[in-house]
């Protein structure tokens, strides 16, 4: 299974951007995807989850209002859609795929590369 991120930039404050993940090879349906973050000399954080089987969402505090998380069962891509970014969201994002959300939290799972937002 690979993960591949796109549609990271640079972005004044207020912007928006729509990061994608594309998931290639056989996984089992349903899983678990999310979006995660890691700024300079920050711990990671989990921004946003999505569970493919019944559509549920979840968003950290600080983005809920502003991201939407979304997938795409027929492309098997996921999307984060930001808006009303702020500097303090700037960070390489990176997305993640497990069967559970506990295990999505945990790490566990298959992940991407990552991708910079950067927003001035």
């Amino acid at each position: 299974v690979q993960l591949v991120e796109s549609g990271g930039g640079s972005v004044q404050a207020g912007g928006s951007l729509k990061l994608t993940c594309e998931v290639s090879g056989y996984i089992n349906s349903p899983y678990c995807m999310g979006w995660f973050r890691q700024a300079p000399g920050k711990e990671r954080e989990g921004v946003a989850a999505i569970d493919t089987g019944d559509g549920s969402t979840y968003y950290l505090n600080s983005v809920e209002g502003r991201f939407t998380i979304s997938h795409d069962n027929a492309k098997n891509t996921l999307y984060l859609q930001m808006n009303s970014l702020k500097p303090e969201d700037t960070a390489i994002y990176y997305c993640a795929l497990a069967y559970n959300i506990p295990d999505l939290r945990a790490g566990r799972g298959y992940w991407g590369q990552g991708t910079q937002v950067t927003v001035s």
